[in-house]
């Protein structure tokens, strides 16, 4: 089994597919790529250039099951299976109190639930958010932190988010490279220091955003070791099942350990 845990494969709900055909030329990259199952996390309480997205958890349940219908009747073999990408914005603790029934946690199981923080800024709220959610009884994910110039300029933020329960997740894109040296030298130093529970393709298009996943893997068990590329895969099924992961001790990063383009090079400034 393989599993995804963030992509944007349900159509016209974002800025993923937006239209039948693009969805199902989207998951047979995946399927021919060896995933097996993906969990479907459209935006919500998210604003890209002129497009505000908000889901709501009906929705995707109703999309991800028609979906499902259609890769069933067209023979492709994979598996889709609900959740959401929930914007960490500046109102998020008041929907944390008032609104917890849109927080659709992954596979809908009760348990974890990926969060995305804007990328130009940290704000105090997130961590706040994030550790509130934590006591409540959800375990967040932060997705693709890698692609935060605040969180790259500081990373012992995230040292300290995995010392509090919270999980990270970084794009397949990412460690490849695809998305330039500066995310991928920065991914790469967050696995260097245990900081990183999940790979994810955050795929949006079969073409210009693909299932980047096998790839990533395939790439991190040359270049670190199988048992991490296994230990990925098998954060992702826990996920999936909402059984409970094992988690890597942190290391702290260094200052000393600064070198191209981290920290306060700057390319982090854009």
């Amino acid at each position: 089994m393989i599993v995804d845990i963030h992509n944007h494969i349900l159509p016209n709900l974002d800025d993923g597919p937006q239209n039948w055909e693009e969805m199902t030329l989207l998951a047979k990259q995946a399927a021919q790529a060896g995933i097996t199952h993906v969990i479907a996390t459209p935006h919500h309480k998210h604003r890209h250039k002129e497009h505000f997205y908000e889901n709501d958890p009906s929705v995707i349940l109703l999309m991800t099951e028609k979906v499902n219908q259609r890769l069933k009747k067209m023979g492709i073999p994979l598996s889709v299976h609900p959740g959401v990408e929930f914007h960490l914005h500046e109102n998020i603790l008041k929907e944390i109190d008032n609104s917890l029934d849109d927080f659709l946690t992954l596979n809908n199981n009760g348990k974890y639930i990926l969060m995305e923080p804007p990328s130009r800024f940290y704000p105090d709220y997130i961590d706040k958010a994030l550790l509130k959610l934590k006591e409540i009884g959800l375990i967040p994910i932060l997705a693709h932190p890698e692609r935060n110039r605040e969180l790259r300029k500081n990373p012992k933020n995230l040292y300290h988010l995995v010392e509090n329960g919270i999980l990270i997740q970084v794009t397949a894109a990412s460690v490849l490279g695809i998305h330039g040296r500066r995310l991928k030298n920065f991914a790469l130093h967050l696995l260097d220091h245990h900081l990183v529970h999940f790979i994810a393709s955050d795929a949006h298009h079969f073409v210009r955003r693909k299932f980047e996943l096998m790839n990533a893997y395939e790439y991190i068990k040359d270049k670190y070791s199988l048992d991490l590329c296994e230990y990925f895969k098998n954060n992702a099924i826990h996920a999936l099942e909402g059984t409970d992961i094992k988690v890597k001790n942190p290391k702290k990063i260094s200052k000393k350990r600064q070198y191209f383009f981290l920290y306060n090079h700057p390319l982090n400034q854009i």
